[in-house]
């Protein structure tokens, strides 16, 4: 039950110091409180300790493939939206894997449209969505969701949904994990990856993967002491094949802190290689 020291690691959920914290103005425009608006930089910096933000930003790439290097991360998964992510896709396409996201499933006809440009221009191999970071906010089951879904199944690319009460101090309606089961059901084709935790239904959401096959489970935006146990305990059982790892870095948390606590996860040996690397290579196509 060792943590594998210098085994492969693929992040699929990585990024690039900014300058700044412009990018998460998306969240400000609907959150009410004064400490989202104006105290905090970062939305849900209330849940997390020394958040990485004096990163150096006059080369962003090279800070992230410092970091990458240091722990083994062989692969990083990273959108296509920005010119940073970009740059480091363009340059370094052994090490970065492109990824789409839904900025706003309220336009249903664009976000098709989106996904298949992304599709066409970069080879994205997954994308992306924060329902209750939309504005208005969408749920994960609602209907403006299926053409998305849909397309995500002709493409033949997984989509990776934040579930569970959201970080920011956003409403949590839209990311009930119960709403998981009606997508499933009405797409069985889809390549579902939760993120974010799905607290407080992470059972639920481990019946919910005994139940669908293409439904998984991603362990972004928690540091690994706070894994959940029911999670930890279904990899160790009958879900090795269906949890994979993602960091927060640099929005929340360093690399140092998710790999100084690693070692603490009771996952058995045979869990770890899937778990780092395998489950996520073989639902991106690498």
């Amino acid at each position: 039950m060792a943590f594998p020291a210098g085994a492969p690691v693929i992040d699929t959920m990585i990024g690039f110091p900014h300058e700044g914290f412009a990018q998460y103005d998306f969240i400000r425009k609907q959150t009410k409180d004064a400490d989202s608006k104006e105290r905090m930089e970062f939305p849900a910096e209330y849940m997390f300790k020394n958040v990485p933000k004096d990163l150096p930003t006059s080369d962003p790439v090279a800070v992230t493939l410092h970091e990458m290097d240091r722990f083994n991360i062989e692969k990083g998964l990273v959108g296509v939206g920005d010119d940073t992510s970009r740059l480091a896709l363009k340059k370094h396409p052994d090490r970065f894997v492109p990824s789409g996201s839904i900025d706003d499933p309220n336009d249903v006809v664009g976000s098709v449209r989106a996904i298949k440009r992304e599709y066409e221009e970069f080879g994205i191999r997954a994308t992306s969505v924060f329902p209750s970071g939309t504005f208005p906010q969408v749920p994960i089951d609602d209907p403006k969701m299926y053409p998305i879904y849909a397309t995500c199944v002709e493409l033949g690319i997984p989509i990776f949904v934040c579930a569970g009460v959201p970080g920011p101090r956003l409403k949590f309606a839209p990311q009930e994990v119960s709403r998981i089961d009606t997508v499933m059901f009405d797409f069985p084709e889809l390549v579902f990856v939760t993120r974010h935790g799905c607290e407080p239904w992470e059972q639920l959401a481990v019946k919910l993967m005994l139940k669908w096959p293409n439904l998984y489970y991603s362990t972004s935006a928690f540091a690994p002491k706070y894994y959940p146990k029911a999670v930890v305990d279904f990899a160790n059982t009958r879900g090795a094949d269906k949890v994979l790892y993602a960091g927060y870095f640099p929005m929340g948390l360093s690399l140092e802190r998710i790999f100084r606590d690693m070692p603490l996860v009771p996952f058995k040996d045979e869990v770890w290689p899937k778990f780092l690397y395998g489950n996520a290579a073989r639902l991106l196509g690498l």
